[in-house]
């Protein structure tokens, strides 16, 4: 039987702890838990070499544990270019790639994700509207890529549906680990409160959803919403939200007082027999 483990949004500089103390902390527990697969669904940093510091470390000290990572929007903002996160192969970064579980039918695939404005769906705007909201607004402000956010998610949609083909093809039971929103059940809309409203269109796509309903997608791990969420099936597909979130004088979003208690109540299990 293999255990696999989720979280995302750790936030871990902006939540200022002490990095190795956590490493250490984590590496413990996730061995303790006999855990075989520990994935991060992005936003460790705002610094993409701090995130990869980080899963090298925490690898280096959990040792039968296989640490596998995508990136966020907090990841992206510095260090790291549109290319070498579309192409990086480094060390448990999984990006456009799938991991296949030994003795299972089971395949993890990866996929950052992106945004295309379509989740804002209570809100009469043009494309335009969004994109300069956005860079006035919103932190992927600092993120730099090639092309519009609708190409980018252009991209994503295709790389997913090309993984979701060759997995089905090979009837594998797919857990797909991501960082947008991959279904519009999670997004909230208000009539109040304008920001919010807004700021759904940077969460994730219906094409995304599509895909995942297309080709019926065991398991979802996601993040980038701080919600508390228990696992919910939706459809035919289980989701996992494991955000820590944020726990500072500006955003007080934790249910505790100290970042290791949050993680290990946040920390979502899916067991594979």
């Amino acid at each position: 039987m293999l255990k696999i483990a989720a979280s995302s949004d750790n936030h871990l500089d902006i939540n200022k702890v002490d990095v190795n103390q956590v490493i250490d902390q984590q590496a413990r527990y996730l061995i303790d838990q006999q855990v075989d697969y520990y994935l991060i669904a992005g936003d460790l940093f705002n610094d993409f070499n701090k995130a990869l510091e980080y899963v090298q470390n925490l690898q280096e000290k959990a040792v039968n544990t296989n640490v596998l990572f995508i990136a966020g929007n907090h990841d992206m903002i510095r260090n790291v270019t549109y290319e070498q996160l579309e192409m990086g192969n480094w060390p448990g970064y999984i990006n456009n790639r799938f991991v296949d579980l030994p003795n299972t039918n089971i395949r993890i695939i990866g996929i950052n994700g992106w945004y295309d404005y379509s989740f804002a769906t209570n809100v009469d705007k043009p494309e335009s509207a969004f994109y300069h909201w956005k860079k006035t607004f919103w932190i992927d402000s600092q993120i730099k890529q090639p092309m519009s956010d609708i190409e980018r998610e252009d991209i994503v949609i295709a790389e997913l549906e090309k993984q979701l083909i060759a997995a089905q093809k090979l009837a594998k039971r797919v857990i797909v680990v991501t960082h947008f929103v991959p279904n519009r059940k999670f997004i909230r809309y208000t009539n109040d409160f304008r920001f919010w409203n807004m700021a759904n269109a940077m969460m994730g796509s219906v094409r995304f959803q599509a895909l995942i309903e297309k080709y019926a997608v065991n398991s979802v791990v996601f993040g980038h919403i701080h919600n508390r969420y228990d696992p919910v099936k939706i459809g035919q597909t289980w989701y996992y939200n494991g955000a820590v979130g944020y726990h500072n004088h500006h955003h007080n979003e934790w249910q505790s007082t100290d970042f290791m208690t949050e993680w290990r109540h946040q920390l979502k299990f899916i067991q594979i027999i």
